[in-house]
């Protein structure tokens, strides 16, 4: 500290060892901007890329330099992009603390939107598990990313949840790909029904969670009413 005061004048000592001057207030009053920076590079030897064979014959030289990795004998005869390396890694979504499974959501996009649902969980992807009950408000089993959705302080008690509730309950099937003949062809095909192992799950979601929900006193009816603004109402100021 001594040395320090001692190099710049002014730059006192305040009360708990702190002192006076910054890091950028020194540096501007030494006016270490006008010196001239040396930096010396650090010497790094380069990997060997050619070794030395002895070569037989008088008239040959006696040795030769052959490169240790051969090049290939053809080449590709348009120019390919190589991949950059990519040294992101995928890091698990961070639940918000405002939700938890058992909370109240009110949904901001989707058919759905203005609804409220329960979370039942969050997904290995990611995204959070609702459902309205569906035998109350029409809400089925359904994945919602939680940028889309408003936590309330309201919460159910629920029970455990069945372990078939994963990512790959809304896994869809890929489309068939079409021939040049069929490409002119009305299209015949179905839409696509929903399981029945679908609907049996949801059943079986519904006989846990509405018994949960009608324990809390005039829920039932809250989940079924639509969530609205009208004039002069500001979400930021509404305590949920």
């Amino acid at each position: 500290k001594q040395w320090y005061q001692r190099r710049v004048r002014g730059n006192t000592t305040l009360p708990g060892g702190v002192p006076k001057l910054s890091r950028s207030a020194v540096y501007k009053k030494r006016a270490m901007y006008k010196r001239a920076k040396v930096q010396v590079k650090p010497t790094v030897e380069a990997a060997p890329t050619h070794k030395t064979k002895q070569v037989q014959g008088e008239k040959n030289g006696g040795s030769r330099q052959v490169p240790l990795a051969k090049k290939p004998r053809f080449y590709p005869t348009e120019d390919s992009k190589n991949p950059l390396n990519n040294r992101r890694k995928v890091k698990p979504t961070k639940l918000r603390s405002t939700i938890s499974p058992g909370s109240v959501l009110i949904l901001l996009a989707g058919v759905h939107r203005g609804k409220r649902v329960v979370c039942l969980k969050q997904l290995p992807s990611g995204l959070l598990l609702v459902t309205g009950p569906y035998k109350i408000n029409g809400v089925p089993l359904r994945r919602v990313d939680q940028a889309y959705v408003i936590a309330t302080s309201t919460k159910v008690e629920l029970p455990a949840m069945p372990e078939s509730l994963t990512d790959a309950l809304f896994k869809r099937k890929a489309k068939p790909t079409k021939n040049e003949k069929e490409m002119f062809v009305e299209n015949t095909t179905e839409e696509p029904k929903i399981s029945a192992e679908k609907i049996a799950l949801q059943k079986e979601v519904d006989a846990l969670v509405v018994p949960a929900v009608k324990k809390v006193d005039m829920l039932q009816s809250y989940l079924r009413s639509r969530f609205t603004l009208t004039k002069g109402q500001f979400p930021h100021e509404m305590k949920f």
